[in-house]
Formats: C-alpha cells, structure tokens, sequence
C-alpha cells in the first residue's frame, strides 16, 4: 500500500473520503499492517501512525467501519485539502516512525502553549488542525 519516499516518510495513495468521527482513521486491517511496516516486531516508537494530506499532518486510528485502503478524515481536514468530490484517490504520505515521534512532539508542545497562555485547550493534541510543519 506505502512504499518509501524519502529518509521521512512513505508515499501510497488512498481513497479519501468524509467522516463523521473526531479523528482520521482508515481500515482495522490497514492500521495494523502499517504499524506492522513502521514498527515491525521492535516495539520501539510504538506512538500512533501519522498521516500527511495536502498541508495538514495528523495521527490516524484503525476503525472496522472504514472500507480497505481508504482514509476517512473529519469534515474541518476535508475542507482544508484541495478535494473537491469525495471520495477521491489521492497521494498520501505515512511518517516514519522516528519522523511520527517528532510531529507528535511538535504537536504536543502546541499543546502545552496553548495551556499555558489561557489555562485551557483549544483542542486534544493531535486534532488535525496544521502545525505549521
């Protein structure tokens, strides 16, 4: 489904379409058989898997409901990428796990800004929304 793209992420290409949950997701099966091709036996950076459509990197989860090589995305990512007609095939990028790790630092230390600056949370880390990487 992924195959290598640079020393950072994977390339594939999926169906994306609309979804009605808080976060991305593709296919149970899919899930798996990446974190199995990021992550292999080692366990090491067993963080979630990290997704890149357009502009926008965001943590997906693995959903039964969600048909196979398909990633359904929040209606606010949706409306963010340059897909007009859903579903439509497009060009994903996959984070590699050392990569994965680092966005999902990044995005939890706009988290802790955030909290900081006003004592509450926009949004749980990893919301989808751009982290300007």
């Amino acid at each position: 489904m992924f195959e290598p793209f640079s020393g950072s992420y994977y390339l594939g290409r999926l169906y994306v379409e609309p979804h009605d949950g808080a976060t991305p997701a593709i296919a149970r099966q899919d899930y798996k058989a990446l974190r199995q091709q990021l992550y292999g036996n080692e366990g090491h950076g067993s963080g979630p898997v990290v997704m890149k459509l357009d502009q926008r990197h965001f943590p997906v989860t693995g959903v039964p409901s969600v048909p196979a090589e398909t990633l359904a995305v929040p209606p606010e990512i949706l409306s963010d990428s340059q897909i007009e007609n859903p579903p439509s095939l497009r060009e994903v990028l996959l984070a590699t796990a050392d990569r994965a790790e680092q966005l999902l630092s990044l995005i939890g230390s706009v988290e802790d800004r955030r909290r900081q600056d006003d004592g509450s949370v926009d949004g749980p880390a990893g919301d989808g929304r751009p982290t300007g990487i």
